[in-house]
């Protein structure tokens, strides 16, 4: 009799403050290409194809706004590898606090904690101005901003901008509900260590959130730390190429 090898665990994609799935861009193919596991990315209330919902103010509520469209997938067999850029990295270390029987293996890119990193180093304080003036920009220059903010060279590419102030037209974020989600990234705090399997990665030329505070996460965890010589904080357009490369690597020994 033939053993039935079980189906592999999704990975699922979280991305980040007011951010929906689109805006992985080429990297999601590219880590598709390199996984033998499901790839899948959902968005979290108040962004994308949830942009109409309102955004909750706390990381455990946005976190369960994914959650729920999980189950839902077929894919979902009881375990999921997530792999998070920024906020959505907060949603997953919550996840696997809260329900450590459903994450095989959390991947926390450019992220932070409160109880690790001071507020100054998870957000630096050098871009409070250009921050607060995105709420009175228009939903064009806002989008421009962004990509100034958090890449290193993709903010030079005017396909990616136009790309994006395309989406923002169609699933436009509210200011409200960019706060909220600004207030519940603020209020994040680790409450103990996550029991399943780590993987930190950070941005050296990050100029939104210090890398420092992804030093603190790794050695919180007790987990390997990899980091890109100059990519920003948006990595996954920086370097799409390098990152699904860890990615990748980091999955298959687990599976």
């Amino acid at each position: 009799m033939v053993p039935i090898t079980p189906d592999p665990a999704p990975v699922l994609l979280l991305r980040g403050l007011t951010r929906e799935q689109r805006h992985w861009g080429l990297f999601r193919p590219m880590l598709a290409e390199r996984l033998a596991n499901p790839l899948l990315s959902f968005d979290f209330a108040g962004t994308g194809e949830l942009y109409q919902q309102r955004s909750p103010c706390n990381i455990s509520a946005l976190r369960q706004s994914v959650r729920y469209q999980l189950q839902q997938h077929p894919a979902f067999n009881g375990k999921v590898h997530l792999v998070a850029l920024s906020l959505g990295g907060m949603l997953a270390a919550d996840w696997a606090l809260t329900y450590p029987a459903e994450v095989a293996s959390v991947t926390l890119i450019n992220s932070s904690a409160r109880s690790l990193a001071p507020f100054y180093q998870r957000l630096r304080w050098q871009n409070y101005p250009a921050l607060a003036a995105l709420l009175v920009l228009s939903a064009g220059q806002r989008e421009q901003r962004i990509l100034q903010l958090t890449t290193a060279r993709a903010c030079q590419n005017p396909q990616i901008v136009s790309q994006w102030q395309a989406w923002q037209r169609q699933r436009p974020v509210s200011a409200a509900n960019a706060l909220r989600q600004l207030l519940a990234a603020s209020r994040f705090r680790l409450t103990a260590k996550p029991d399943c399997p780590a993987l930190i990665i950070s941005s050296k030329g990050d100029r939104l959130v210090n890398p420092a505070c992804s030093l603190a996460l790794a050695q919180y965890f007790q987990a390997n730390h990899c980091q890109h010589s100059w990519a920003g904080h948006d990595i996954a357009l920086d370097d799409p190429h390098w990152l699904a490369e860890q990615i990748a690597v980091f999955i298959a020994q687990l599976c």
